[in-house]
């Protein structure tokens, strides 16, 4: 063991040796990677911290998954024997309806370990009404503790209070603009089905959503129920999960196990994903090129070592050096170049990363972490070593005699 660090450490020594008689090259291939391995760090960072801030703004403002009742459908019977049943179905309306048995279904779901937060409420349409001003709007009812997991109404409250009660409501900015109220004013909510009560308006939100701020009114469980009549129902179970990658599937499992409609924010933001999905893809696509214009850098300069110290290859071939010692001396080159300019490249990748989020448009914030710089670190002297593969099996290959007649 001691004997193969001793040579492991004297191949260590000539590699670096070679890469000092040429600085010039040295130097320039070391720049080449740093700034490949910064821009891979930085694009990728980049585009996590886009992907991060466009998917928390997304599910800000939602739950990951929702359950619903089964949609209607028609009663149809089968024919009778020896007869062919020709059918023109159409689909039935839809109505508000209550979720059977939805205690039962919240306990079940609250012992869920994939699940982070459940939440029953009941929605359903009204009118928001001030003297002339009407809008169509959407009621929900809800239980704030349970709701405030699912979404932090605290956090998007630009007026007034979070407060929910048989009085008081809260509703969006937009709302409040169009029926021109504000914090203390009065409106009546009419569900058109007879029922109608006035409110007080405890607090304005912003989701930053035009239809969300446009249309939500928030109130207590109670009387949404009495409103919708709906008396002790409720019509979604929203849901939070550990993974929100995982909502598809996890979504799937609860219909299954509930008999319920169970939709994921995957599937009602599909467009979105595949957005996400074509700027993993290109991002991708920049990484492998770079990496690829890395390797050949690195192979390219190595090569033009092997010519121009064929003599030096050669004399070690005399005094004894085997083909796999010259090939180690040349893949330590290919390793140093890989693990230098990605050491710097990363400095440089965190300075145009501190730039951006101190001094960019600020639009989100880029995070950085240290697992990337790790795997990167570790990519790119992989990408060294085996660049220089292909010139170290050359150097290794020469014929000494030959070599060292070499001019």
């Amino acid at each position: 063991m001691k004997i193969l660090l001793e040579r492991l450490f004297v191949e260590w020594n000539i590699a670096v040796s070679f890469l000092r008689e040429g600085r010039i090259q040295s130097l320039m291939i070391t720049i080449g990677v740093t700034v490949g391995v910064a821009v891979i760090v930085f694009i990728t960072a980049l585009m996590q911290g886009l992907q991060s801030n466009t998917i928390e703004r997304t599910l800000g403002t939602q739950a990951h998954i929702r359950l619903l009742s089964p949609d209607d459908s028609n009663l149809i019977f089968p024919p009778s024997a020896d007869t062919i049943q020709l059918i023109q179905e159409d689909k039935r309306a839809q109505r508000l309806r209550s979720i059977n048995n939805w205690q039962q279904v919240t306990d079940l779901l609250d012992q869920s370990p994939f699940l982070t937060a459940v939440s029953p409420i009941v929605s359903g349409p009204a009118f928001a009404k001030r003297g002339e001003a009407q809008d169509s709007v959407v009621l929900v009812g809800m239980n704030p503790d349970r709701y405030q997991k699912i979404i932090p109404l605290q956090n998007y409250m630009i007026s007034g209070q979070l407060s929910i009660s048989p009085d008081n409501v809260l509703i969006g900015s937009q709302l409040a603009k169009d029926l021109g109220v504000q914090v203390g004013s009065k409106i009546r909510l009419d569900t058109g089905q007879q029922n109608s009560t006035l409110v007080n308006i405890a607090g304005i939100f912003e989701f930053g959503v035009r239809e969300l701020d446009a249309r939500y009114v928030y109130m207590d469980l109670k009387q949404a129920q009495s409103l919708l009549n709906l008396p002790g129902g409720i019509t979604v179970i929203d849901l939070t999960v550990n993974d929100i990658f995982e909502a598809e599937n996890i979504a799937t499992q609860i219909g299954g196990l509930t008999a319920l409609q169970a939709e994921s924010w995957i599937k009602t933001n599909s467009q979105l994903m595949n957005a996400l999905s074509a700027q993993s893809l290109s991002t991708n696509m920049i990484i492998l090129f770079v990496a690829i214009s890395v390797a050949f850098g690195i192979s390219s300069v190595l090569s033009v070592s092997v010519v121009q110290r064929t003599r030096e290859i050669g004399i070690l071939r005399a005094t004894g050096a085997t083909q796999s010692q010259i090939l180690r001396i040349f893949l330590f080159q290919g390793a140093i170049f890989g693990l230098l300019g990605s050491i710097t490249g990363s400095a440089a990748s965190y300075l145009l990363v501190w730039i951006f989020n101190n001094f960019g448009p600020g639009l989100f914030y880029i995070p950085i972490s240290i697992q990337l710089i790790i795997i990167t670190l570790s990519l790119a002297t992989f990408t060294g070593v085996l660049a220089a593969v292909f010139p170290a099996r050359r150097a290794a290959t020469l014929n000494p005699v030959e070599a060292i007649r070499h001019v």
